[in-house]
């Protein structure tokens, strides 16, 4: 028997993003961000600890127009992880599980994330 040229297993391309793939992976791509962020937040509290000049440099990148957009990256990555995670112990218990319940969960935790990103930083421009 020849498979000739077919593929073994069907290719991204014939399948249509779903909400449920989506969010699959933007949960795992989200857990990968919070880990650059933690060392991030490590290299800042490093740097604090090593005197005025450390820390400037660390504020400095911070402050600048590619730290801020990589801290509200993180912020969001933040807030969708821990809403997917909460979905997901929801899930364990044995709820949200059918089809229509899985797509208003996934529609609710993207919501959730933007609006509790956009919050986050409402606050924290008011306490800046």
């Amino acid at each position: 028997m020849s498979n000739g040229s077919r593929p073994l297993s069907p290719h991204l391309q014939i399948y249509r993003p779903q909400i449920t793939s989506v969010l699959s992976i933007s949960h795992r791509a989200t857990g990968v961000a919070l880990a650059v962020g933690a060392v991030v937040l490590v290299w800042w509290l490093l740097a604090a600890a090593q005197g005025p000049e450390s820390y400037a440099r660390a504020a400095g990148f911070l402050g600048s127009f590619f730290g801020l957009l990589f801290l509200f990256a993180w912020t969001y990555a933040l807030w969708f992880h821990f809403c997917a995670g909460i979905r997901h112990l929801i899930w364990d218990l044995g709820y949200g599980l059918e089809l229509p319940q899985v797509y208003l969960g996934g529609w609710i935790v993207v919501g959730a994330s933007v609006g509790l990103t956009i919050l986050t930083w409402i606050v924290a421009l008011i306490v800046w």
